[in-house]
Protein backbone atom coordinates (compact mmCIF):
# COMPACT_ATOMS: atom_id res chain seq x y z
CA UNK A 1 0.00 0.00 0.00
CA UNK A 2 2.99 2.30 0.51
CA UNK A 3 3.79 1.96 -3.21
CA UNK A 4 0.30 3.27 -4.02
CA UNK A 5 0.80 6.23 -1.71
CA UNK A 6 4.18 7.06 -3.26
CA UNK A 7 2.70 6.96 -6.76
CA UNK A 8 -0.11 9.30 -5.71
CA UNK A 9 2.32 11.81 -4.19
CA UNK A 10 4.50 11.73 -7.30
CA UNK A 11 1.46 12.39 -9.51
CA UNK A 12 0.52 15.37 -7.33
CA UNK A 13 3.97 16.81 -7.98
CA UNK A 14 3.64 16.07 -11.71
CA UNK A 15 0.36 17.95 -11.97
CA UNK A 16 1.97 21.07 -10.52
CA UNK A 17 4.25 21.35 -13.58
CA UNK A 18 3.35 24.03 -16.17
CA UNK A 19 1.20 23.06 -19.15
CA UNK A 20 2.05 23.90 -22.75
CA UNK A 21 -0.69 23.61 -25.37
CA UNK A 22 0.06 22.62 -28.93
CA UNK A 23 -3.00 22.49 -31.21
CA UNK A 24 -1.40 19.91 -33.48
CA UNK A 25 -0.24 17.49 -30.81
CA UNK A 26 -2.50 18.17 -27.83
CA UNK A 27 -1.53 19.04 -24.26
CA UNK A 28 2.05 18.62 -23.10
CA UNK A 29 3.73 19.23 -19.77
CA UNK A 30 7.19 20.48 -18.93
CA UNK A 31 9.37 17.86 -17.27
CA UNK A 32 11.54 18.62 -14.25
CA UNK A 33 14.44 19.28 -16.64
CA UNK A 34 12.42 21.81 -18.62
CA UNK A 35 11.71 19.53 -21.57
CA UNK A 36 8.22 19.02 -22.92
CA UNK A 37 6.44 15.70 -22.59
CA UNK A 38 3.16 14.79 -24.24
CA UNK A 39 0.35 13.83 -21.85
CA UNK A 40 -1.50 10.54 -22.32
CA UNK A 41 -5.14 11.00 -23.37
CA UNK A 42 -7.72 9.95 -20.81
CA UNK A 43 -8.78 6.87 -22.77
CA UNK A 44 -5.23 5.56 -22.76
CA UNK A 45 -5.14 6.01 -18.98
CA UNK A 46 -8.46 4.20 -18.65
CA UNK A 47 -7.16 1.27 -20.70
CA UNK A 48 -4.14 1.06 -18.43
CA UNK A 49 -6.31 1.14 -15.29
CA UNK A 50 -8.44 -1.69 -16.65
CA UNK A 51 -5.22 -3.71 -16.89
CA UNK A 52 -4.53 -2.93 -13.24
CA UNK A 53 -2.05 -0.08 -13.66
CA UNK A 54 -2.04 1.86 -10.36
CA UNK A 55 0.07 4.67 -11.79
CA UNK A 56 -2.60 5.39 -14.40
CA UNK A 57 -5.25 5.33 -11.67
CA UNK A 58 -3.17 7.81 -9.67
CA UNK A 59 -3.01 10.16 -12.64
CA UNK A 60 -6.78 10.04 -13.13
CA UNK A 61 -7.33 10.61 -9.41
CA UNK A 62 -4.96 13.57 -9.46
CA UNK A 63 -6.84 15.13 -12.37
CA UNK A 64 -10.04 15.13 -10.27
CA UNK A 65 -8.38 15.93 -6.95
CA UNK A 66 -9.48 19.58 -6.68
CA UNK A 67 -13.12 18.69 -7.31
CA UNK A 68 -13.04 15.88 -4.77
CA UNK A 69 -11.47 18.25 -2.24
CA UNK A 70 -14.33 20.70 -2.80
CA UNK A 71 -16.90 17.98 -2.07
CA UNK A 72 -15.11 16.91 1.12
CA UNK A 73 -14.75 20.50 2.33
CA UNK A 74 -18.46 21.06 1.77
CA UNK A 75 -19.69 17.82 3.37
CA UNK A 76 -17.26 17.61 6.30
CA UNK A 77 -19.10 17.93 9.61
CA UNK A 78 -18.33 21.37 11.15
CA UNK A 79 -17.41 19.69 14.43
CA UNK A 80 -14.41 18.16 12.68
CA UNK A 81 -13.08 21.38 11.19
CA UNK A 82 -9.63 22.00 12.61
CA UNK A 83 -9.34 18.37 13.70
CA UNK A 84 -9.38 16.66 10.31
CA UNK A 85 -7.68 17.83 7.13
CA UNK A 86 -9.39 17.40 3.76
CA UNK A 87 -6.08 16.35 2.21
CA UNK A 88 -5.82 13.46 4.67
CA UNK A 89 -9.33 12.34 3.73
CA UNK A 90 -8.35 12.46 0.07
CA UNK A 91 -5.36 10.28 0.84
CA UNK A 92 -7.65 7.70 2.47
CA UNK A 93 -9.98 7.90 -0.52
CA UNK A 94 -7.07 7.29 -2.87
CA UNK A 95 -6.04 4.16 -0.99
CA UNK A 96 -9.67 2.97 -1.10
CA UNK A 97 -9.70 3.53 -4.88
CA UNK A 98 -6.57 1.40 -5.22
CA UNK A 99 -8.30 -1.41 -3.33
CA UNK A 100 -11.23 -1.21 -5.77
CA UNK A 101 -9.19 -1.02 -8.96
CA UNK A 102 -10.49 -4.46 -10.01
CA UNK A 103 -14.03 -3.00 -10.03
CA UNK A 104 -13.07 0.01 -12.16
CA UNK A 105 -14.36 -1.44 -15.43
CA UNK A 106 -17.88 -2.07 -14.12
CA UNK A 107 -18.23 0.79 -11.61
CA UNK A 108 -16.68 3.71 -13.52
CA UNK A 109 -18.06 3.10 -16.99
CA UNK A 110 -20.36 6.16 -17.01
CA UNK A 111 -18.18 8.69 -15.20
CA UNK A 112 -14.73 8.35 -13.68
CA UNK A 113 -15.28 11.41 -11.49
CA UNK A 114 -18.59 10.13 -10.13
CA UNK A 115 -16.85 6.86 -9.22
CA UNK A 116 -14.07 8.71 -7.39
CA UNK A 117 -16.66 10.92 -5.68
CA UNK A 118 -18.58 7.87 -4.46
CA UNK A 119 -15.41 6.46 -2.93
CA UNK A 120 -14.51 9.81 -1.34
CA UNK A 121 -18.04 10.16 0.08
CA UNK A 122 -17.93 6.69 1.62
CA UNK A 123 -14.49 7.50 3.06
CA UNK A 124 -15.92 10.65 4.63
CA UNK A 125 -18.83 8.72 6.15
CA UNK A 126 -16.39 6.28 7.74
CA UNK A 127 -14.37 9.18 9.11
CA UNK A 128 -17.47 10.75 10.65
CA UNK A 129 -18.22 7.48 12.36
CA UNK A 130 -14.70 7.11 13.75
CA UNK A 131 -14.35 10.65 15.06
CA UNK A 132 -17.87 11.38 16.25
CA UNK A 133 -18.74 7.93 17.58
CA UNK A 134 -22.18 7.75 19.17
CA UNK A 135 -22.88 11.35 18.14
CA UNK A 136 -23.12 9.97 14.63
CA UNK A 137 -24.03 6.36 15.32
CA UNK A 138 -26.31 6.40 12.26
CA UNK A 139 -23.58 7.85 10.05
CA UNK A 140 -23.88 5.05 7.51
CA UNK A 141 -27.47 6.11 6.91
CA UNK A 142 -26.33 9.60 5.91
CA UNK A 143 -25.20 8.19 2.59
CA UNK A 144 -28.32 7.05 0.79
CA UNK A 145 -28.85 4.27 -1.71
CA UNK A 146 -28.96 6.77 -4.62
CA UNK A 147 -25.43 7.94 -3.80
CA UNK A 148 -26.62 11.18 -2.24
CA UNK A 149 -26.49 12.60 1.25
CA UNK A 150 -29.52 12.68 3.51
CA UNK A 151 -31.79 15.66 3.92
CA UNK A 152 -30.49 16.68 7.35
CA UNK A 153 -26.85 16.37 6.35
CA UNK A 154 -27.25 18.44 3.18
CA UNK A 155 -29.27 21.13 4.97
CA UNK A 156 -26.61 21.43 7.67
CA UNK A 157 -23.83 21.72 5.09
CA UNK A 158 -25.72 24.36 3.11
CA UNK A 159 -26.45 26.38 6.23
CA UNK A 160 -22.86 26.19 7.47
CA UNK A 161 -21.34 27.41 4.21
CA UNK A 162 -23.94 30.10 3.59
CA UNK A 163 -23.06 31.55 7.00
CA UNK A 164 -19.32 31.11 6.58
CA UNK A 165 -18.73 34.87 6.74
CA UNK A 166 -19.88 35.02 10.38
CA UNK A 167 -16.70 33.83 12.05
CA UNK A 168 -15.97 36.13 14.99
CA UNK A 169 -16.85 35.12 18.58
CA UNK A 170 -19.15 38.13 18.84
CA UNK A 171 -21.19 36.77 15.94
CA UNK A 172 -21.60 33.29 17.41
CA UNK A 173 -25.10 33.92 18.77
CA UNK A 174 -26.22 35.51 15.49
CA UNK A 175 -24.75 32.63 13.52
CA UNK A 176 -26.60 30.04 15.61
CA UNK A 177 -29.88 31.93 15.28
CA UNK A 178 -29.54 32.35 11.53
CA UNK A 179 -28.42 28.74 11.16
CA UNK A 180 -31.58 27.50 12.85
CA UNK A 181 -33.73 29.72 10.63
CA UNK A 182 -31.91 28.65 7.52
CA UNK A 183 -32.17 24.96 8.26
CA UNK A 184 -35.90 25.24 8.86
CA UNK A 185 -36.30 27.03 5.52
CA UNK A 186 -34.03 24.60 3.70
CA UNK A 187 -35.91 21.63 5.09
CA UNK A 188 -39.09 23.05 3.55
CA UNK A 189 -37.57 22.66 0.09
CA UNK A 190 -38.07 19.55 -1.96
CA UNK A 191 -35.40 17.03 -0.97
CA UNK A 192 -34.15 16.40 -4.51
CA UNK A 193 -34.19 20.13 -5.31
CA UNK A 194 -32.06 20.78 -2.23
CA UNK A 195 -29.58 18.09 -3.23
CA UNK A 196 -29.39 19.44 -6.78
CA UNK A 197 -28.60 22.85 -5.31
CA UNK A 198 -25.81 21.41 -3.17
CA UNK A 199 -24.29 19.43 -6.02
CA UNK A 200 -24.52 22.11 -8.70
CA UNK A 201 -23.85 25.31 -6.76
CA UNK A 202 -21.62 24.22 -3.88
CA UNK A 203 -19.83 21.13 -5.17
CA UNK A 204 -19.88 22.69 -8.67
CA UNK A 205 -20.77 19.49 -10.51
CA UNK A 206 -22.03 19.63 -14.06
CA UNK A 207 -25.70 19.15 -14.80
CA UNK A 208 -24.98 15.75 -16.36
CA UNK A 209 -22.97 14.55 -13.35
CA UNK A 210 -25.66 15.74 -10.94
CA UNK A 211 -28.38 13.98 -12.94
CA UNK A 212 -26.36 10.77 -12.97
CA UNK A 213 -25.79 10.81 -9.21
CA UNK A 214 -29.47 11.45 -8.46
CA UNK A 215 -30.82 9.14 -11.14
CA UNK A 216 -32.89 11.77 -12.96
CA UNK A 217 -32.86 13.11 -16.52
CA UNK A 218 -30.63 15.98 -17.56
CA UNK A 219 -33.64 18.19 -18.29
CA UNK A 220 -35.28 17.44 -14.95
CA UNK A 221 -32.01 18.20 -13.20
CA UNK A 222 -31.68 21.56 -14.96
CA UNK A 223 -35.28 22.50 -14.13
CA UNK A 224 -34.83 21.53 -10.49
CA UNK A 225 -31.64 23.56 -10.18
CA UNK A 226 -33.26 26.76 -11.46
CA UNK A 227 -36.23 26.21 -9.17
CA UNK A 228 -34.04 25.50 -6.14
CA UNK A 229 -31.82 28.52 -6.78
CA UNK A 230 -34.84 30.82 -7.02
CA UNK A 231 -36.28 29.31 -3.85
CA UNK A 232 -33.01 29.78 -1.96
CA UNK A 233 -32.80 33.44 -2.99
CA UNK A 234 -36.33 33.98 -1.69
CA UNK A 235 -35.42 32.28 1.58
CA UNK A 236 -32.28 34.37 2.07
CA UNK A 237 -33.97 37.68 1.32
CA UNK A 238 -36.02 37.23 4.48
CA UNK A 239 -32.84 37.25 6.59
CA UNK A 240 -31.15 40.64 7.26
CA UNK A 241 -27.66 39.25 6.69
CA UNK A 242 -28.48 38.37 3.07
CA UNK A 243 -29.84 41.55 1.51
CA UNK A 244 -27.21 41.48 -1.21
CA UNK A 245 -27.48 38.26 -3.21
CA UNK A 246 -25.23 39.23 -6.10
CA UNK A 247 -22.86 36.36 -5.29
CA UNK A 248 -25.58 33.75 -5.67
CA UNK A 249 -25.89 33.28 -9.43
Amino acid sequence: MQDATDKYIELLKWHQLPIVHDHSTGFRRMTQSGEESRADPEQHLIDRVIRGDQEALAELFSQHRDRLWRMINFRLDPRLHGRVDADDILQEAWLAAVQRIDHFLTDATRSIFVWFRLIASQTLIDLHRRHLGTQKRNAALEFSINRGWTSDSTSSALSFHLLGHLTSPSQAALREELSNQLQVSLQSMNEIDREVLALRHFEQLSNKETAQILGISDQACSDRYMRALARLKNVLRILPEFRDLNTLQ
